[in-house]
């Protein structure tokens, strides 16, 4: 069993989404955003680090995913989301817990299978594959997307190995 902490950045939301998986096997353990407001950017930071922090010592995952900076038409937008993702980082990194990085279009790839996929069409589809009852926030679904992309590309390197060796059949 491996537990997975996926990471959407944002200096005003941070959504989290955390899941547990064996072999091709996913399960929901939380969700939530981090509300960092309007406030002074500085403080922003501090409310994603000390959040995630946080929740890195409760839950206790092993590995985390995170989304990279896109491109974004504004490039003070750009800056912010890469500190805000600086902040997500160095506090997943003070625990001890393994980062992967993962870009929008791979992970709207790896949950609805379009990379040009709109949020409620990830938001419908890590509901219906973690089987949740309830609609997620929009940040909070997009955590738990990049959490399933990185357990698909897990599996999926696994068995390439695992190919090499002649033993996939078994996994």
């Amino acid at each position: 069993m491996l537990r997975i902490i996926g990471i959407d950045p944002g200096s005003r939301m941070t959504g989290v989404g955390i899941i547990d998986t064996h072999k091709q096997q996913v399960q929901y353990v939380h969700h939530q955003t981090i509300h960092c407001g309007n406030g002074d950017f500085p403080e922003r930071l501090g409310l994603i680090f000390s959040g995630i922090n946080d929740i890195i010592k409760q839950y206790k995952p092993h590995e985390m995913a995170i989304e990279t900076v896109f491109m974004a038409k504004n490039p003070q937008s750009a800056i912010k989301l890469g500190q805000a993702r600086g902040a997500a980082i160095c506090a997943t990194h003070a625990q001890s817990v393994k980062v992967h990085e993962y870009a929008p279009k791979a992970i709207k790839q790896a949950v609805v299978g379009q990379g040009g996929a709109a949020k409620s069409q990830v938001q419908y589809m890590v509901g219906l594959l973690l089987n949740l009852q309830q609609k997620i926030q929009a940040d909070a679904a997009d955590g738990l997307a990049v959490a399933i992309c990185h357990a698909n590309n897990r599996w999926t390197q696994q068995h390439i190995i695992a190919g090499r060796t002649g033993s996939w059949r078994n996994l």
